[in-house]
């Protein structure tokens, strides 16, 4: 059985965890490895610092996934989210690159504010436009999100892009992840494919035939 302790951040606790299938990197820029994980269609859980209290996941408590596959969307409500196919998800945008994909010219911290997909746009970010063309927007900046700010910034420098796709760290009917531990569960029971906890990563493995 392999292991993992994780030394929270918020109050210095320790969590253990233990399962065969997973291997932990600890990258030293963690935002750029997020990044370049989120390119190559990865599905990641976010777990960092405080989690956030309101409506929305604004990126503490996030899955974050590529918005320019078609088909991102369908794969997340089938086989992670475990919901209806037509709900949406939530782009997070870069605020000073917010107008050049969305009809909005003011910030949107707090992923409240619905607004029209530019059409010209709308096929290079299919996986955050809803049906009727319209997407609820999160802005970050580097002040108040700088972490998730890193990864889009660093998203953008790989794809062209400066939009990732936002949308809660839970399963369906499950309340959103809290502690590290509801964090690995629901990695270990979806088909997430990486855990970010803290400054770790962790992969799961899939094991070859006849070794499992």
């Amino acid at each position: 059985m392999r292991e993992f302790v994780y030394e929270d951040d918020r109050d210095g606790r320790l969590w253990k965890v233990g399962w065969p299938k997973f291997r932990v990197e600890t990258p030293k820029l963690l935002e750029e490895r997020v990044a370049e994980l989120i390119a190559e269609r990865k599905i990641v859980g976010v777990f960092w610092g405080r989690s956030e209290f309101g409506p929305r996941a604004l990126g503490n408590r996030s899955i974050l996934a590529d918005p320019r596959w078609d088909g991102m969307r369908d794969y997340l409500n089938d086989r992670v989210k475990h919901r209806q196919w037509f709900r949406p998800f939530a782009p997070m945008v870069l605020e000073e690159k917010c107008a050049e994909y969305f009809d909005l010219n003011v910030p949107s911290p707090h992923m409240l504010l619905v607004a029209d997909v530019l059409e010209d746009k709308r096929s290079v970010i299919p996986a955050v436009t809803h049906v009727d063309g319209t997407a609820r927007v999160q802005t970050v900046n580097a002040a108040d999100y700088p972490r998730q700010y890193k990864v889009v910034k660093a998203f953008e420098a790989i794809t062209g892009v400066p939009v990732v796709l936002n949308t809660s760290f839970n399963d369906h009917g499950e309340p959103i992840v809290e502690t590290p531990l509801d964090a690995f569960e629901c990695f270990a029971g979806t088909e997430l494919d990486v855990l970010v906890l803290g400054k770790h990563i962790l992969h799961k493995e899939i094991p070859v035939e006849g070794t499992a």
